[in-house]
């Protein structure tokens, strides 16, 4: 009997978790009918975070698959991914002006210098670690804590060294970076053909320790929320997915009509989707598993460059930038523009904009003014404008995931780290 009531509960929950996700999908006729036939009051999913039943199948099958060892498994660096649902910004609240909030005040640490122009930078998923990578093909890794330390009042401590190390094994600019899931591993992408893994518990690593040859100049790269799958944006018009094990490489069937090289790939929190930012202006929102494409935004920033786009934690909308001089929102189930951040100068980079750790706030560049331009998430207000103190643009900029900090890097060649002031 008890093992029959479980069952029962079991089966409640699940029906509620497929109404909430039904309903998160902006699929709302479908959630009614669904709770209708299982009797599920559509109260019962009001309380379920978004996209739970994603992560709930994710786990599930991660736990499935179990047993065999992934070649980067690795004891001792868990993987944080930013919770999802909780505390997200409504992004469909329709009056809200006069409610921008203030940005915090910020100080900025010059970390360490390039020896060319500094043309990316990536947070590990913890926050713990950042790294950037050059047009002198080196990769410069930091650690956060380290940075923090020599910012605390007048401190001179030499032995606080920023830079853990930095790593040489390109023959091109560096492009684009990102951190496994959950091992100590930074993989690369470059203009010459290469996506290359780099060990970073290892002291005295200086070279990769395993090399995806591609056919095309590798633009950008990320990984897959589970680890062991990364895609590859590159000048080939449809994204490369690479198994990380066998290093096999899957082309979609339904790449679409672009021939347009791809500027950057993002996956969602859950990998459920992923986005495509192409040098033709447009976005495309691709199934994290069948790899169709499941949104096109054809011409979201006219006919200038698509340069990011990154999905919000609920993965209801989608921030893309562009060389258009513009940063939108864009709902992803209708493919509808909901926000325009205007502004700011962006013709000549392949710049970003980025959220912060809460989504309240979105951070680009102006290379007119060689500035950190902040605007207010919801209301698209500007509310802050930070100078680098540098002598160039800033190219690049990532927000740490986990607290208020981010690190800027551009033309001067400089690497700067911000962090918000107590």
């Amino acid at each position: 009997m008890d093992e029959a009531v479980q069952e029962a509960k079991l089966l409640r929950q699940v029906n509620a978790l497929i109404v909430a996700h039904l309903r998160g999908q902006s699929l709302g006729q479908a959630a009614a009918a669904v709770a209708a036939a299982t009797m599920t009051p559509l109260s019962a999913a009001d309380s379920v975070p978004a996209n739970h039943l994603l992560r709930l199948v994710a786990k599930g099958l991660a736990a499935e698959r179990g047993g065999a060892a992934s070649a980067f498994d690795s004891a001792g660096f868990g993987g944080v991914v930013p919770p999802l649902g909780s505390g997200a910004v409504d992004f469909s609240v329709q009056d809200v002006r006069g409610s921008s909030k203030s940005f915090p005040k910020h100080e900025a640490k010059h970390v360490s210098d390039h020896k060319n122009i500094a043309r990316c930078a990536r947070f590990s998923p913890d926050g713990k670690y950042f790294a950037t990578g050059s047009a002198d093909t080196s990769i410069k890794f930091f650690e956060v804590a380290k940075i923090k330390q020599t910012m605390v009042g007048d401190s001179k401590d030499g032995s606080a060294r920023p830079v853990i190390r930095t790593f040489y094994d390109h023959m091109q600019p560096i492009n684009d970076l990102d951190f496994h899931p959950e091992s100590p591993i930074l993989i690369s992408a470059s203009k010459d053909n290469t996506i290359k893994f780099f060990d970073f518990s290892k002291t005295n690593a200086r070279k990769a320790f395993r090399v995806i040859q591609d056919t095309h100049n590798v633009r950008s790269v990320c990984f897959h929320p589970c680890g062991d799958y990364l895609l590859a944006g590159t000048d080939h018009p449809v994204a490369h997915l690479y198994d990380v094990n066998t290093f096999t490489c899957y082309l979609s069937a339904n790449p679409q009509d672009s021939g347009s090289p791809i500027n950057q790939v993002r996956y969602s929190c859950t990998g459920s989707l992923y986005v495509t930012a192409s040098k033709d202006g447009s976005l495309r929102i691709w199934d994290g598993v069948s790899a169709e494409c499941v949104r096109p935004i054809i011409g979201a920033h006219g006919s200038a460059e698509a340069t990011s786009a990154v999905f919000t934690k609920d993965e209801r909308y989608l921030l893309s930038c562009g060389k258009d001089s513009s940063v939108k929102l864009w709902e992803v189930g209708t493919g509808r523009l909901v926000k325009q951040y205007a502004g700011a100068v962006r013709r000549q980079f392949r710049c970003q904009a980025v959220f912060n750790e809460t989504e309240e706030f979105v951070l680009s560049v102006d290379e007119q003014n060689n500035e950190v331009v902040v605007w207010d998430a919801l209301t698209a207000e500007k509310v802050a404008r930070l100078p680098p103190g540098g002598t160039g643009a800033p190219r690049w900029l990532d927000h740490s995931p986990v607290e208020p900090a981010f690190v800027t890097c551009g033309n001067d060649r400089s690497i700067r780290f911000w962090k918000q002031t107590v």
